[in-house]
This record gives structure tokens, sequence and C-alpha cells, in this order.
């Protein structure tokens, strides 16, 4: 995060022996004196680095304040850079807490300090805090305004009563403007509250059906809207671009079409800052980064991207997924992504859009055995860096091969290869295998086959190290892109789920055909793997064929939807509904009898060997994986080399970096002993 008169570098970082990292920065001026070069593997000469770095929050304190946890959800440094707004998860009330801090002083404010906090957004330029509070159900309903180092009461700016209408909030790049998003199981609304002013009122600026993805953002004068809501009274598949001036007259706002349809280069999400545009663009499976100056000019009409000469800006191969960073700093021409591969660790790099500039400026290198330090000269030498290229480069989007060791690619060393697997009713499913290239044995490999399925959301393949000592014993790691999931529009999504839930599932066994079939994997030695929805997935494929699967491991899994959705013991969200069905619906209730992991176990047969943890800190209910687990054990055909394993666990895994750790080393030891046994 960035100011304009100052440049400050804020990061977290994890001191030896401790759980929880702290939130430190520095001034970027000071840099120099802060790196070690005596260390490159750890990155920080810390005699030195007392005498210019701030601790701002140290989570291990944090977690002596709540039980032992140190689980924060959101975390805002005020535009100020004076104090930071985060919240904490309260175990005792299994709610998160919001906090402000002094950056200055190091100390907690009196105020505000609210529990059920969802959401929050500066404004005032850091004199006020607005924030999200949600009801006894963990139905985000209520926005108050907060003013910093006021004795008066927070300021209730609305209050939603309706239950099944949902409350969200966020700032605009540039400060001036709070969105507020409601959205339901009918309408989707955009207000907008003036950043400056924020007792004055809000206004409703865009408004359509329920569902649909709306970002507002601000820019010299025009309002930008990025959505996938209908058109014209028609469902389209992708994201599109609108805008119309802010001061729009009395009436109805006007909103003009920015880029035309291109089905070559649909735009997955869009960024901002002062002088450009940034696009995140999928052609077919490949995902590219390109920027258009800002302002754009005004036409009457909508233009195709190509038209406006859009800076490619580069990637590696095997591109999975581009997250765009905070981007604090909405002035600076500097814009940071995380670059996601199967085949390479997660690269921040930080692209200069003015110059073309790009540098990697944090990176795991596991063939050095270092990692690429934030802002560091320690590895100076080998710091990937060099200039984008134009639309008529030959090569565009891509480094080329030959430069792959600017990425820290591990490409040499393990293969990546895509292919299209026909499903049960000729749909073409996308489907990603990673391999080590000198273990590779054709037709005597173990397997592990991920998929999710859901909520519309990517399939994460980003490069894990824990899959590591898979590959190198000649494991086979694919991912499955089934229907449910992200990626390839909304109508992708919307056939696997809901009534065509059972889409998603056949996805996944047509897959694990292929893999067998192929002879990429040796038969009966296939394992799946599911986190959460993709828990439902993987569990359901079981359910279907059991005897293709030799092994599976489902974590915090979704499985008893039947009675989840009907009797709701932990809250549910619209969302919920819209994706599994609603069991009121009779329609859908059959449809969710029919995939139910739970209702379909099958009597007298083998299953394979299954890991299942769950944890008492998860939307899913603890008792779904015990259930399904005693079930399994009941009906199944009783064999020692093919166990259904319970493993349980009080404490919030993801936060828990040892935790990771264990479970992660457990995963793999189950997955190893089942194939070889």
């Amino acid at each position: 995060m960035v100011d304009v008169t100052h440049c400050r570098l804020y990061y977290k970082r994890v001191e030896a022996g401790k759980q929880y990292p702290v939130l430190c920065r520095r001034l970027a001026s000071l840099n120099e004196q802060f790196i070690s070069n005596k260390d490159p593997s750890g990155g920080f000469d810390f005699v030195s680095g007392r005498k210019i770095e701030q601790k701002l929050v140290d989570y291990n304190l944090e977690a002596e304040r709540f039980g032992g946890y140190a689980y924060e959800e959101l975390s805002e440094v005020s535009p100020d850079h004076k104090f930071l707004a985060y919240t904490m998860y309260d175990k005792d009330n299994d709610s998160f807490r919001l906090s402000v801090r002094n950056l200055n002083s190091g100390a907690l404010c009196s105020k505000p300090q609210a529990d059920r906090v969802s959401n929050l957004a500066w404004a005032k330029d850091g004199q006020a805090l607005l924030y999200v509070v949600t009801d006894q159900h963990k139905r985000p309903c209520r926005i108050y305004c907060s003013m910093i180092g006021s004795t008066e009461e927070d300021v209730l700016l609305l209050d939603e009563p309706a239950e099944n209408v949902y409350v969200n909030i966020r700032h605009t790049k540039d400060f001036r403007f709070v969105t507020v998003n409601t959205f339901s199981t009918t309408f989707s609304k955009v207000f907008l509250i003036n950043a400056a002013d924020p007792l004055s009122g809000i206004t409703l600026v865009w408004e359509c059906e329920a569902q649909a993805h709306c970002i507002v953002e601000h820019h010299q004068g025009y309002l930008y809207l990025f959505t996938d809501a209908a058109r014209g009274g028609q469902l389209v598949d992708h994201h599109y671009l609108l805008r119309c001036p802010v001061n729009a007259s009395s009436g109805p706002r006007i909103w003009e079409r920015v880029f035309d349809d291109d089905q070559d280069m649909v735009i997955e999400d869009v960024d901002f800052c002062n002088t450009h545009l940034t696009l995140i663009i999928r052609e077919n499976c490949s995902f590219r980064l390109c920027s258009v100056p800002l302002p754009m000019p005004v036409r009457k009409d909508a233009v195709r991207l190509k038209e406006l000469n859009p800076t490619f800006l580069p990637l590696p191969n095997h591109v999975s997924q581009i997250w765009p960073g905070p981007n604090y700093d909405f002035y600076s021409s500097t814009m940071r992504f995380t670059i996601s591969s199967p085949v390479m660790p997660d690269a921040v790099v930080d692209y200069e859009l003015s110059s073309g500039n790009w540098n990697i400026v944090q990176q795991q290198n596991l063939l050095y055995e270092r990692t690429r330090i934030l802002y560091g000269t320690t590895s100076s030498g080998g710091i990937a860096n060099g200039s984008s290229n134009n639309l008529n480069s030959d090569f565009l989007n891509e480094i080329k091969s030959e430069d792959d060791n600017l990425w820290n690619c591990l490409s040499e060393f393990y293969a990546c290869e895509q292919y299209d697997v026909s499903s049960y009713d000729g749909v073409m499913v996308p489907l990603t295998i990673l391999y080590s290239r000198k273990n590779k044995n054709k037709n005597q490999n173990p397997g592990l086959l991920h998929g999710h399925g859901a909520y519309g959301e990517l399939l994460d393949k980003r490069w894990r190290n824990d899959l590591k000592s898979l590959l190198d014993r000649g494991w086979v790691i694919a991912y499955a892109d089934v229907r449910g999931g992200g990626g390839h529009g909304k109508a992708w999504h919307h056939n696997g789920r809901q009534q065509k839930k059972l889409n998603s599932i056949k996805d996944f066994v047509s897959c694990a055909k292929f893999l067998v079939e192929n002879e990429f994997v040796q038969e009966n030695k296939l394992a799946g793997w599911g986190y959460s929805a993709g828990g439902l997935l993987v569990a359901a494929a079981i359910n279907s064929c059991p005897d293709l699967f030799r092994a599976a491991i489902l974590k915090v899994p979704f499985l008893d939807a039947t009675s989840t959705l009907l009797h709701p013991i932990l809250p549910l969200t619209a969302a919920d509904y819209e994706e599994f069905g609603y069991p009121g619906d009779i329609d859908d209730f059959h449809a969710i009898m029919k995939y139910c992991p739970y209702a379909n176990i099958q009597k007298d047969v083998l299953y394979p060997a299954v890991l299942i943890t769950s944890s008492f800190n998860t939307r899913f209910g603890v008792w779904e994986a015990a259930k399904w687990a005693a079930r399994v054990r009941e009906h199944a055909i009783y064999d020692p080399k093919h166990p259904v394993l319970l493993n349980l666990t009080t404490d919030i895994v993801e936060e828990n970096r040892y935790l990771q750790c264990k479970e992660s080393a457990l995963e793999t030891a189950f997955l190893i002993k089942m194939m070889e046994s």
C-alpha cells in the first residue's frame, strides 16, 4: 500500500518459532538498509530492521485476546495511513469483532468496537469508518458510520429488515464513493454514498435481476459498472463494462456499453488506476492481462477492445488464474497482480503500465532454495523484469518458453497438459494433467483428481508444495473443471447447479474414466480430492462409481444436502439455495435427493478408502461428516484395506500454519499408504 507523499511498504512476516504473523510497514526509501545481503533465504536484517520497521499488529498477541485463535477476515488501512480497521474471529461469540488501531501510537481506539461485522470501508479521508453488521442469522443487514475520535454513538445509515436481502459495501479505488450493494432472490441494487459526506444519504445508481455480479468504480467524473446482469431482457454468459456520468441528470441513468462483445476475448475482471484500465482476458482456456490508457474517448457506440490497441503484459505459460492485488494507490501507474500456474509457485508481479516494465517482487524459488524478497536487491541478478509488448507482437501475452526460468517455472521438471474430455452428454470438460517428466510410466502411475464445480468459482490449480512429494513419487495430479464451476461463462455455472447438479458429478466421473482409460493413471490407483462443496462432488462420484476410485479425501465436505437445506442448523445464504436448490420446491427436492451423498450410499458394495477431515468451526456442520462416515461403514462391505477415517478438529486449520502442515502430511501419508496396500 502506498500514499502520495511517502511510499510505504506494508507486509506480513512470521518470526521464528511463532504461530502467527506480524503486520509491519516501513518506508521504501529505507529498503536498502533493511534487506539483508547475507541471508537471502531469511530476507531480513533484523539488527538494522528494528530501527526502520514499525510493527503494526502482532497476531500472536491478538490470539491471546481471542481465545488462542488469530483468524483475521478483513483488514483496511485508512487513506491517510493513520488507522487500521480489522476484524478478528471471536470463537466464544462465533462472530467477527471489529477493532480500529492507531498506527502512530499502536493503541486500540475506544470506538468503533462492534461484533458480527461482515464488511467495512473508509470514508472522509480516514476520518470516518463505515461497517456492516449481521443479524443473529449472520445476514448482513445494517450499515453504521463511526467518526474516528468522536465520543458520539455510531450513526445507523441503513437497516434492511427483509430477511432475504443482504448488504455489502466497498469503497471505490479513488475513495470518492462508498458503494452499497443490496441483493436478494429477486433483485440486485447498487447505491452510492459520498465518501466526503457519508451522512448525506444514499443514491440508487443501478438495479437489475437477482444473483447478478455488480461492481461500481469511479474515474474522473464517470461511473464504471462491471456486471453480468441480463441485457435487454436477455441473459448474458459473461461480464461486460458500462459507464455513465456520475452527475447524471434527473430521471433514469443511461448506462453506455464500453466494449463490444468479442467471443475471442472474454473479460473476466477489471481494475482501475488513475491512468489505466487493466483487464484480465480469457481466450478459450488461456488467461491474458492487458491495459488501456485512461481516460478513454467518449463514443456513442461500444468499441472492440482490439481497436484501442491495448498493451498486453507478459505472463508465463500455463497460467491458471490472475488475481488483482490491493493496488491501494489509485494515482500510481504501477499495478500488482498475483499470477498462478500448476507448474510455478505464485508470482507477485508489479506492472508499470506507463513504461511497460514489469518486475517479480515476490516468488518462491524452488530451484535455488530461496525466496524472492519484497522489493529486495539480494537476488537482483535473477529477478525477472522487462518490457511488455503491444498487440502486434508475435507472442503477445506469453514469455517464450526458453525464458520460463525468469518466472521460476518448473515446466522443465513437471509437464502440464490440457485435454477436453467428452462427458456423458457430449459436452467437452477441460481437464488439466500434471506429472513428473522423470517419473512418468505409462499405466503404472497412481493419480489424484481434484474437483469443485460450485458457485461459479474457479477450480484452484495453483502450484502446491505439498503435492511435490506425490509428483516426485510418480503420481499424476489432475484437475477437472466440471460444470457448476467458473472460468467458462455463466451458462457453464448454471448447467451444474440446482436441478442440473448431476452434470457436475457425471463430468467428474467422465474425467476419472479418461485418466484410467488413456493410461495416465493405473487402474485401481486413482484417488479423488474435494474441499467443501467439492467434497459433495467427490462423495457423489464415489456413490456413482465406487469401484473407479481407490481412495478419496473429503475436506470439510457438504455431505447431507437434503437435511441441511431443509433444516439449516447453521445459517445459509441465498447463494447456497441458488446453488443446490430449494427443497421446498418439489422438483428441486427430487433433484437434491438424486445427488445428495448421504442419501445415495450403496449397500453391500466395496467403497474406496476415505479420509474425511472436518472442523467444529466450519459453515457445514461437523455432524455431516460424522453421519456420512457412519453410514458408509454400516452399508459398505468391510475391508481393513479400505478404511473410512474421520479426522475432526476444534481448531481453524486455515489460519494455523502448523496445523496446515500437519493435515497436509496426514493426507499425503494416507494416499501413499492406500496405494501401496
